[in-house]
């Protein structure tokens, strides 16, 4: 198995637990909070592994150049959009139906990484791409307890909107992130990734403070008095993004994406043998989708 391939379920394992963390965050501050503490409580760890990387592993710190600076501006700023999108679904009462949209993320990657990087997927990886998102999608409506038809009735809702367009954002973040670190034309693709993670999240940390000294001041003294949780939250999301970032630097940003949706299969597979849930049709065939999915884009081979 690919290196790329095992960082990828790392790091799919570590968003899962990120994105339990910040939706119980979200009871105890509101959007723009619960979204600031993965980068704010994430940036001393980020500068953590770029330190040891540099000082203990011996890896020297590449300079940054102007395409480098463009790219993350883009990738910092869009997943900013995506993750306020994301948990702001939270507050709706069919938010599942919006986050099964979310998840076409990998679809949208492959788009973005065909514009602005000229990247190509050959068909038959696509097609497994595709089918894993419907996968996830047929997931998750089951889980909310509605029909197969729900994902189709429900596209013009507004939930199946935002779900979209947060996943047209968490798409370009991907790509971005892989241009970014690619752009350092530097052979160690560790510190590529952790480089690219600290500018990042080094700018989106100093975005969302602005924002909120200036409009949502109160979010701050609530941020502070869940210091605890959003310090792990922040631990998570950085260890998870550094995950990302270096598999995206190896792989494809849409190909990545597409792999880490075996997240919704250990969900799955957990609640039926460590919870004794039963599991209904949809969510048989929905696994089996992102499996067969999944498995499609390994044999196929795909190269960036």
């Amino acid at each position: 198995m690919e290196l790329w391939v095992l960082i990828t379920i790392s790091a799919a394992f570590l968003q899962n637990l990120r994105s339990t963390l910040q939706k119980y965050l979200k009871g105890a501050m509101g959007t723009t909070g619960a979204t600031f503490v993965r980068f704010g409580f994430g940036l001393p760890f980020a500068l953590m592994f770029v330190a040891i990387l540099h000082f203990a592993g011996g890896f020297v710190i590449p300079a940054p150049n102007i395409e480098f600076i463009i790219w993350v501006i883009v990738g910092a700023f869009s997943q900013i959009f995506a993750n306020a999108l994301l948990i702001h679904l939270f507050s709706f009462r069919n938010f599942v139906v919006g986050t099964a949209y979310s998840r076409t993320e990998s679809a949208q990657a492959a788009l973005f990484g065909f514009v602005f990087l000229g990247e190509r997927i050959n068909a038959g990886v696509l097609a497994a791409i595709g089918l894993a998102v419907l996968g996830v999608m047929l997931i998750s409506v089951a889980k909310a307890g509605s029909g197969a038809r729900s994902i189709v009735t429900a596209i013009f809702s507004k939930t199946a909107g935002i779900g979209i367009l947060s996943g047209s954002f968490f798409g370009l973040a991907a790509v971005a992130y892989r241009a970014a670190s690619l752009s350092l034309e530097y052979p160690g693709y560790l510190m590529q990734a952790a480089v690219t993670l600290l500018w990042t999240i080094t700018l989106q940390t100093v975005v969302m403070l602005a924002w909120m000294a200036w409009r949502e001041r109160e979010e701050i003294t609530r941020i502070i008095a869940a210091w605890k949780p959003a310090l792990a939250t922040g631990f998570v999301g950085a260890t998870a993004s550094f995950g990302w970032f270096t598999a995206m630097t190896l792989q494809q940003a849409a190909i990545v994406k597409a792999v880490a949706l075996v997240e919704i299969v250990f969900t799955v597979l957990s609640s039926v043998l460590f919870f004794r849930e039963r599991i209904n049709r949809l969510e048989i065939i929905g696994t089996t989708l992102i499996i067969v999915g999944i498995l499609g884009i390994l044999l196929l081979g795909a190269r960036s």
